[in-house]
């Protein structure tokens, strides 16, 4: 499915296995990134849409909607490294258009944080994370932006803010690489 993490890729795998509680099995490595390949509201059909466009690091949706790919990183606490999800990000027309502009430009990183609506739809989440409000801050070049979801109570804005165990990644990968039937 596009745009959902349920149909996922594997960016990062950190060399630690895992006993899956779904499935039973060892697996070898223990995935720290996961991404969308394209926003929730991307459909086939718009492949041959003149207006549409899917790239691996921008997408337009019938020349109105605009979504920029991002990191939304989370600090794992007992670990060396961070998790991160692969999302889309919405933005503005003008916000997209000097993401854009800024793209190749040595410096971009100091420009002030475009608000955008999360557009991915992480089903490891008990409640939906489509449209959660966000801030996306651009990094130097040849670095995707990443994003901070607004402080709320969200389960993702909390695990943002406070960090997450390598046990919630474990059970992250169990509930996306070997969901129950």
């Amino acid at each position: 499915m596009l745009g959902s993490i349920s149909g996922c890729t594997v960016s990062s795998v950190i060399d630690q296995g895992f006993v899956c509680h779904n499935c039973g099995q060892r697996h070898e490595g223990l995935p720290f990134s996961y991404g969308a390949p394209a926003p929730a509201y991307w459909r086939d059909d718009l492949n041959s849409d003149e207006r549409s466009v899917l790239e691996d690091e921008i997408c337009i949706i019938q020349a109105q909607h605009y979504f920029v790919r991002a990191r939304l990183v989370i600090p794992v606490l007992d670990a060396d490294a961070d998790f991160e999800w692969g999302v889309w990000v919405s933005l503005s027309g003008t916000n997209f258009s000097r993401m854009l502009d800024l793209w190749t430009a040595p410096g971009r990183e100091q420009e002030p944080a475009y608000f955008g609506w999360l557009s991915t739809e992480l089903t490891a989440y008990p409640i939906e994370t489509l449209n959660l409000k966000t801030e996306v801050h651009t990094e130097q070049v040849g670095t995707r932006p990443h994003i901070v979801i607004e402080p709320t109570d969200h389960p993702l804005a909390v695990e943002q803010r406070s960090g997450i165990s390598v046990k919630r990644v474990q059970e992250i990968a169990e509930l996306l690489l070997h969901p129950e039937n």
